[in-house]
């Protein structure tokens, strides 16, 4: 941070803004390795629990001291679980290879953050495919959490149906029920206290029993630098790595661009402050999340309660990061939270990313379509990816198709044709 920001921060203030911030996001440390952990991916959670906070704390710290800007980071939600359940386990991809795959995502993200590419990509994409984009991540992870929940469950027939409403099921609704009353009331430990009282009563009932011993050292041996560089590099996978390079720059953007508009974190020319340099750190959060052994890190909404308490510079978020230092050592009492206590939080993070559905412009077919078929072939497909290509494709080829091919930026028919080309690629049956 330069030296005259540093004098006109005023450091009680950045300091109850990075507690809040902490606060509202200290959720991903628990709900992140139980996504990234689940029962098949073979990872494990002791290793992804530190990996989560090693990527919070480094990477928070880097946006406070080299961007300057009051954002937190973190494995981003919506990934973590495409990173699980279309990748992983959807594909049978090694999670090695998997975290391979993040690493050249990040390579990618950093190669455009640093050249006039990002401004191009960043403008040729339509707002009705962004916010499209978002309203399916919204699904998919809501559908997660149902499913962790109990609430709904496989089919052989229909493919899913309502489950078995059991106590645990009850237990996750009543832990929705509070999260909601506490988000109501703007309370920052609204997503902890739910997964906290559901663990709490688990325990109480004897469902699930306390770790011995309670806290332990950080696993720094099981996932960290395990990634496979080289085997992430096979044909069949590049479609996954642009999907994760492209919801990286979308989130991001997004995220930069619209909280800081919203709270006035611009420049003189009204543009978001330091934004190149914020891009820069959210690809070095993607890098580093393959080699810490994690899903791609990026700049967190929840940032904006800390902004919100009056946080204005980078100081915001070195007290941020340096409050996940303790999360180190809380990988067995981490470990005990049962998937129906995280369920709560899937849920209400896909309620929150599906409510920009309202910005969706539908009045004609050729925006209409191509915007819905993002939103339901994300949870459809299980993967953002093959959401992201068709929206592209369907995009290009309606607007050609109506007349308005015009309209059409050089970047966006480009987007097209490698979609088509990263569809053949993963299901051409010819």
């Amino acid at each position: 941070m330069k030296e005259q920001e540093l004098k006109r921060a005023d450091w009680k203030t950045e300091a109850v803004a990075g507690v809040t911030t902490f606060f509202t996001m200290a959720y991903i440390v628990v709900v992140n390795p139980g996504i990234l952990a689940a029962p098949g991916t073979g990872m494990p959670f002791s290793g992804v629990l530190t990996a989560t906070v090693l990527v919070c704390f480094a990477l928070t710290l880097l946006m406070g001291l080299y961007a300057d800007l009051p954002f937190a980071v973190a494995p981003g939600m919506g990934i973590n679980a495409y990173f699980t359940y279309s990748i992983v386990l959807g594909r049978g991809v090694p999670w090695t290879q998997a975290l391979g795959i993040v690493f050249w995502a990040g390579l990618l993200f950093i190669l455009v953050s640093v050249t006039p590419i990002r401004v191009l990509v960043a403008l040729a994409i339509p707002r009705n495919l962004r916010i499209a984009a978002a309203a399916g991540i919204g699904i998919f992870l809501t559908f997660i959490g149902l499913k962790n929940a109990g609430f709904v469950a496989a089919d052989p027939v229909t493919l899913v149906r309502l489950g078995t409403i059991d106590r645990k099921v009850v237990l996750s609704l009543v832990g929705l029920a509070l999260t909601v009353l506490l988000m109501r009331r703007r309370n920052p430990f609204a997503f902890l206290a739910g997964i906290y009282s559901v663990t709490a009563v688990a325990w109480g009932a004897g469902w699930i029993s306390l770790p011995s011993p309670l806290f332990s050292r950080p696993d720094f041996s099981s996932v960290f630098l395990k990634l496979d560089i080289w085997g992430a590099l096979k044909p069949a996978l590049v479609p996954a790595m642009i999907g994760i390079l492209f919801t990286d720059l979308f989130d991001s953007i997004s995220t930069f661009i619209g909280v800081s508009h919203a709270t006035g974190l611009v420049d003189k020319d009204g543009e978001p402050r330091n934004l190149k340099e914020g891009l820069i750190v959210d690809a070095l959060a993607t890098l580093g999340a393959g080699l810490a052994g994690t899903s791609s890190g990026t700049a967190f909404i929840e940032s904006t309660a800390g902004i919100e308490m009056g946080g204005r510079t980078g100081l915001t978020s070195v007290f941020t990061a340096l409050c996940f230092l303790p999360c180190f050592f809380i990988g067995p009492l981490a470990g005990m939270v049962p998937p129906y206590a995280t369920a709560p939080v899937l849920i209400l993070v896909g309620c929150l990313m599906f409510r920009s559905v309202t910005g969706l412009e539908l009045t004609k077919l050729e925006d209409a379509l191509p915007a819905f078929l993002t939103v339901v072939l994300i949870p459809l497909t299980f993967s953002i990816t093959q959401g992201l290509l068709w929206g592209f494709v369907a995009h290009a080829a309606l607007y050609l198709l109506a007349g308005r091919g015009r309209e059409l930026s050089g970047m966006m028919l480009a987007l097209a044709a490698v979609s088509v080309g990263l569809i053949a690629l993963e299901h051409g049956g010819w």
